[in-house]
């Protein structure tokens, strides 16, 4: 009787075992589906996110074709910018060496790049570096970006506060010659908000941390000064 009984339980032993090697799996099996499901879903999710994104900005004309900033020149050397309209050493970079940059499109020598991001909406009461890049896109459309641009950093105003209005931006613009119609819509309805949203962005991934910053194809440019740059360029091309 003993060895029968002992037999029985060295089965039920054997039998619960079993049972729970089998719950087992199955809550192995369940947790692997559920992540499944999950990394799925989460990658459907980021498809449509990124495609709704893609359609949700439009770039002014003169941009490139990643919508990431505004080009000019046709060079065989790309140059790009990456600048706030809010940032003090963006405004001292470019009185010192912008006429260069410029020079070095006109004469054929460069292709510059220019990204207006907006980092510094932090030191705005009114969200003015996004503003002014959009603002930008509205000069850009209006073929009036370098001069707007140029004009923005010589009347830069210092961070913290409001920094210029809506009506102050399109003021410039109607004396750099654009229309004050067109162009004050442009500014007043945020026409281009989701395109400088789109830039910033971009800037971002692309690790461009603070600004300015200045890269030769690709390459960043320690030396800013007019020399620097040329050199640059020079040993780029």
């Amino acid at each position: 009787m003993s060895s029968r009984k002992g037999r029985k339980d060295a089965a039920r032993v054997v039998r619960e075992q079993l049972a729970r090697e089998r719950r087992r799996k199955r809550t192995l099996w369940v947790s692997v589906a559920a992540v499944l499901v999950l990394v799925i879903a989460g990658g459907i999710g980021w498809s449509l996110y990124s495609s709704q994104r893609s359609d949700e900005f439009t770039a002014p004309p003169g941009a490139n074709d990643a919508g990431t900033g505004i080009v000019y020149g046709s060079g065989p050397v790309t140059i790009d910018l990456y600048e706030d309209y809010l940032c003090p050493a963006c405004a001292q970079f470019q009185q010192a060496s912008g006429d260069t940059i410029d020079q070095l499109a006109d004469e054929g020598k460069a292709r510059v790049v220019f990204h207006p991001v907006a980092y510094l909406n932090r030191f705005s009461t009114t969200e003015y570096p996004t503003r002014a890049s959009a603002a930008s896109g509205c000069a850009a459309a209006g073929g009036k970006f370098r001069e707007f641009t140029e004009v923005l950093f010589e009347r830069q105003p210092p961070e913290g506060g409001a920094q210029l209005s809506n009506d102050q931006l399109i003021d410039i613009g109607v004396e750099l010659g654009l229309n004050r119609d067109s162009f004050g819509s442009c500014v007043r309805d945020g026409t281009y908000l989701p395109w400088t949203e789109h830039v910033t962005e971009e800037a971002s991934r692309a690790n461009i941390t603070g600004t300015p910053t200045i890269l030769v194809n690709g390459q960043p440019v320690a030396d800013r000064s007019p020399e620097g740059i040329r050199a640059a360029v020079e040993a780029a091309s």
